[in-house]
C-alpha cells in the first residue's frame, strides 16, 4: 500500500504532463471539430528537438521554444495539406504524423537518447515529483491563461466559430482556411511543448513515444469534460477539465498497476474508456427518440 501511495505523486506530475496534450487535442478535437492525428508525431518532435538541443547546450527555456516552433509547422503542414491539396484532414494527420518519424529519427541519430537530469539542466525529473507537480501546475497555469485569453479575441473567436458553423464564418468574411491552419498549429505547438516537459520527466527521447498519444489526449479531454460540464460552461473551466482529466486518467492508470492487471491491456482500457464517453451521448439520444416513437404510437392507438 505505501509504495501505492508514493507512486501517486508521479502519476498527478504525468497527468498535468500530459494534460497539455490533451490541451492540444481539445483545440482540435472540440474546437475546431477536426480529427487530427498529428500529435503522435508532433509529441516527440517536441521531445526530440528540445532532447538535441540540450544536448548542444542550449539554454532550457530556448529549448522549449524551439520544440514548439517545432510543433506549429508540424500543424501547419497538416493545414496545408488539408486546406491547399483537399486532402481529408483525418488522412493529413495521418501523413503528416508519418513525416515527424522520419524527421525524429534524423534529429535523434539514434531511436532513443538520453537526458539525465544530473546532466543537463532540465526543468523538472521523475526523481522528484513534487518539483515536477510544481512545474506542472505553472504550465497548466500559464497555457490555460493565454487560451483563455486568446480565445477571448477576435482571431480567437474567429477559429472557435470556425469549428462552430464554417458555412457562418465564410458568409461573415471570415477566411476559415486560414483559422483552421492556425488551429492546427496552435494544437501541434501545445502537444510539442508537452513532449518536451515529458521528456525531461522521464529522462529520454524515444523515437515510439508518441504512439497512441492521441488516445491519451482523447481520454484526459472526454473524461475532464465529463467532469466539468455539469460545474460551469466557463472556457477557462472547460480548459482545466482536461488536466483533471488526465490527472484522473493517470490515477486510474497507476490504480490498475497496483493491482495486478496485465499493463498491455492498458491501451485497450484507455480506448474502451474514450469510446464508451463518446458513445454513451449518442446512445442515450436514440434510446430516447425509440421511447419518444413508442409513446406516440400508443397515444395513437
Amino acid at each position: 500500500m505505501l509504495n501505492y501511495l508514493s507512486a501517486l505523486p508521479g502519476a498527478v506530475a504525468q497527468g498535468l504532463i500530459w494534460g497539455l496534450m490533451g490541451l492540444g487535442v481539445f483545440i482540435t478535437y472540440k474546437v475546431l471539430d477536426i480529427a487530427d492525428l498529428t500529435v503522435d508525431g508532433t509529441l516527440c518532435t517536441g521531445a526530440a528537438v528540445f532532447s538535441v538541443a540540450m544536448i548542444a547546450g542550449v539554454n532550457p527555456w530556448i529549448s522549449l521554444i524551439l520544440a514548439i516552433l517545432s510543433g506549429l509547422a508540424a500543424g501547419a503542414l497538416t493545414g496545408v495539406f488539408h486546406i491547399c491539396l483537399g486532402i481529408p484532414a483525418i488522412l493529413a494527420g495521418i501523413l503528416t504524423q508519418m513525416i515527424p518519424w522520419s524527421v525524429n529519427l534524423k534529429i535523434l541519430g539514434k531511436p532513443n537518447v538520453s537526458i539525465s537530469f544530473r546532466t543537463y539542466p532540465v526543468l523538472l525529473s521523475l526523481s522528484n515529483p513534487p518539483r515536477a507537480i510544481l512545474v506542472g501546475v505553472l504550465f497548466a497555469a500559464g497555457v490555460i491563461a493565454m487560451l483563455y485569453w486568446f480565445f477571448g479575441t477576435e482571431l480567437g473567436a474567429s477559429v472557435r466559430a470556425t469549428g462552430s458553423n464554417p458555412v457562418m464564418c465564410r458568409a461573415q468574411g471570415i477566411n476559415t482556411n486560414m483559422t483552421k491552419i492556425l488551429g492546427l498549429s496552435l494544437s501541434n505547438g501545445i502537444v510539442a511543448l508537452s513532449g518536451a516537459l515529458l521528456c525531461q520527466y522521464q529522462g529520454f527521447t524515444d523515437i515510439n513515444m508518441g504512439r497512441g498519444a492521441v488516445v491519451t489526449g482523447l481520454a484526459a479531454v472526454v473524461i475532464g469534460s465529463a467532469i466539468v460540464n455539469k460545474l460551469s460552461l466557463n472556457f477557462a473551466v472547460k480548459l482545466a477539465g482536461v488536466f483533471f482529466g488526465a490527472i484522473l486518467y493517470f490515477l486510474v492508470y497507476q490504480t490498475v498497476i497496483f493491482i495486478g492487471l496485465d499493463s498491455d491491456l492498458l491501451k485497450m482500457l484507455s480506448a474502451l474508456v474514450v469510446t464508451v464517453f463518446l458513445g454513451t451521448p449518442y446512445v442515450k439520444k436514440e434510446l430516447s427518440k425509440a421511447g419518444s416513437i413508442r409513446k406516440g404510437g400508443n397515444s395513437r392507438a
